[in-house]
This record gives C-alpha cells, structure tokens and sequence, in this order.
C-alpha cells in the first residue's frame, strides 16, 4: 500500500528527510486499497510506517543487515546496538523491505526520557571535551553550569583550511590525493573520518583502486576495533572509519611518527552537530603529542542539501560556472547547515522533555512525584 502512494500528492517528507506526512489525498487511496476490518487510524499509522521504512531509514546509513538482521546504527558512536528495535512494527517494516524474517514486535511497557532518568540523580556530574557548544542547555535541563578545564599539556594541533568540493567524487579524490602526499610520502598515520558505513566503504574503494593499503573500520568490522586503532598510530598506516575508531582511549603514536607531525585526521563529511566534528579532530594531537587535520567535504553533503538548500544552490551554481567558492561562504554554509540541524535536534529534546513532565503530572495519582 505505501509503495502504492505517490510523493507530493499522498504524502510529504518533509526539508530533512527526518518523517513522513500523510495527506488527505494519501488517506483516501489507503481507505480505497484497505479491506475491511481494521480501523482507519490503524491504517494510517502501519502505512506511516511503512512510509518511513521505504524512505526515511537508509541501509548502511541508519542500519545494516548482517546475516539476514537488521541492526540500527547509533548515528554518534558508529556502533550497532543490537538489543533495540523500532517500535510499533517500524523494525519489522525495515526487515520486510530488506527481504529478512520479521522477528517479534517489542512492546514498550514503561519509557522514560535520558533527561528525566538522569534529574532521578541526587548528585549529577559529568565530563566531556565537547561541553562548552551545549552549556546553556546542560543549564536548563540539568540546572549544572560547565566549568572549563584547562589541559594538562599544551595543545599542538593544527587546522589545515577546509575544502569544498563539487561532488562527492571529487571529494574522494582530493582525500586520496592528502592520503598519498601524507601516508606514502611522509610516511605519517592518516585516519580518515565518514559519517556512514556506506561513505566509509566508497572512500575504501577508492583507495582500494589507487593501491594504498589500509584498514576500515565501521559497524561491519566492530570485531578488530581494538587492533586497527593499536594499529592506526603507527608511520604510514592508513585507516577509514565512521565515528567509533579511537572513542575512549588515545590512539598512541609510534616514536618516529612524532617528528613527522604525528596523527593527521581527515573530516569528509560535517555533522549535524559541532561536537562530534571537534570529537573527530580531538583523535589527534592528544595528550601533548604533535597532530594536524582537515575537512574535505563537498557540495552534496547531506548537512548541506537537507539544513541548507537553498545557499548549497546557489553555490552549485557559482561551481558549475567555474567560479570557485571562497572561503568565506563555505564557512557561512556550514554554520548555517549545521545551526539549523542543531536547532531541530535541541527542540527535539525539548519536547520529549515536555512530553515527559506532562506524563509525569498526568499520571501522578498520589501527588507530585519528582
């Protein structure tokens, strides 16, 4: 029945590809393909889902299907998480369009929300190296204010100027390129960094046909993560991975890699948030040690496409005519792209916490309970 539907005129999806509206043309065609004896919000809410598995989640960008399962993809860390599923029969929709055997639905029996389990807590502390872009919403949620550490040795890392590229072909290219003159010629580490288990591959194919040997590590390879990151400090080693390789531990640079200039990231694609950006950058240069990186991302990211059209246009435009985009407007699109993705995330916490508090005094039958 979802496939049956037709975009624009039964249903939207909406700037982001994030969800799925129905129209009232579209709930007239279902009502017109159903049988009888469902209810018609029963029918929209499984067509609705149906939507959203056939054109919202993505293979190897919001999960992966290793041996006939389906696994989500934490869009953060890059790592499966194998004991979740969508809920009301989106996960078995996925399996269906992935041609794997449903498995069981899962019921939700209670829920909470991450920000309401942790006010639970009569003491609340935490620390990370990317506070300081979500401190008034750590303020207003937790009612914690963000203290600035200073580091234990002086940073040496080192900020080559971003690149943008026409398309992602090009992108690769200009990465493989950075990779020869950096790992072959000067013989230093590269990690280069992607977003999805899908970049992460295309970028390995390319250099899969330049010969450079390398290691790739994503949501597939979760095995060898602890050896490719021993590994990836070493002089020349080359590795690709999505945003896992190195999270909670240093990535420990061979003696001579240092007078080299030591580990070199390469950012591909921007995230929708600054902080796994500065998470990715943060893989280098640690603890005192030498260190550089750079982005190199291109036009037809999807942060620029989805949070920023209209500009990501114009430039298209400005490329396709040869003329080449300064440096300024490439810094303007990315605060622009990654602005509003972070505005749609913030609200979107904001409301799950509104939501929470409102079930909290609904069903609070003997008083306030927090």
């Amino acid at each position: 029945m979802a496939r049956a539907l037709t975009p624009r005129i039964d249903y939207n999806l909406d700037e982001a590809g994030l969800g799925v509206t129905l129209l009232p043309a579209g709930k007239r065609h279902i009502e017109g393909l159903a049988s009888l004896g469902t209810s018609s919000l029963a029918r929209e809410e499984a067509v609705h889902q149906a939507l959203t598995a056939l054109y919202v989640l993505r293979r190897d960008v919001h999960y992966i299907v290793s041996a006939d399962v389906v696994q989500i993809v934490d869009g953060s860390t890059g790592r499966v998480m194998p004991d979740r599923s969508w809920e009301r029969g989106l996960h078995q929709f996925v399996e269906v369009k992935e041609g794997c055997a449903p498995t069981d639905r899962r019921e939700a029996l209670a829920r909470i929300t991450y920000q309401s389990f942790f006010r639970r807590y009569l003491r609340l502390a935490g620390m990370t190296g990317t506070a300081s872009e979500v401190a008034q919403e750590v303020r207003h949620v937790y009612g914690l204010d963000v203290v600035r550490i200073p580091l234990l040795r002086p940073g040496r890392r080192r900020h080559a100027r971003s690149q943008l590229c026409r398309d992602r072909a090009e992108k690769w290219l200009h990465v493989a390129d950075e990779v020869e003159r950096l790992a072959m010629r000067d013989d230093r580490p590269v990690l280069i960094g992607t977003r999805s288990v899908a970049a992460s591959e295309e970028v390995s194919a390319v250099l899969h046909a330049r010969g450079i040997a390398h290691a790739l590590l994503n949501a597939r390879h979760i095995k060898a993560e602890a050896e490719i990151v021993a590994r990836a400090g070493r002089a020349g080693c080359v590795t690709v991975a999505t945003n896992m390789a190195g999270r909670g531990t240093d990535i420990r640079l061979a003696p001579s890699v240092e007078a080299r200039g030591g580990l070199h990231v390469i950012l591909t694609e921007f995230h929708d948030s600054r902080r796994i950006d500065r998470q990715l950058f943060g893989r280098c240069a640690r603890q005192g040690d030498r260190g550089s990186c750079r982005a190199i991302v291109s036009l037809d990211d999807e942060i620029y496409t989805m949070h920023a059209p209209r500009m990501t246009r114009l430039l298209h435009g400005l490329s396709a005519r040869g003329i080449a985009v300064p440096a300024f407007l490439h810094t303007l699109l990315k605060r622009l792209a990654q602005r509003e993705a972070e505005r749609r995330s913030r609200e979107a916490r904001m409301l799950n916490l509104t939501f929470g508090r409102q079930l909290d005094r609904i069903l609070a039958f003997t008083g306030r309970g927090e």
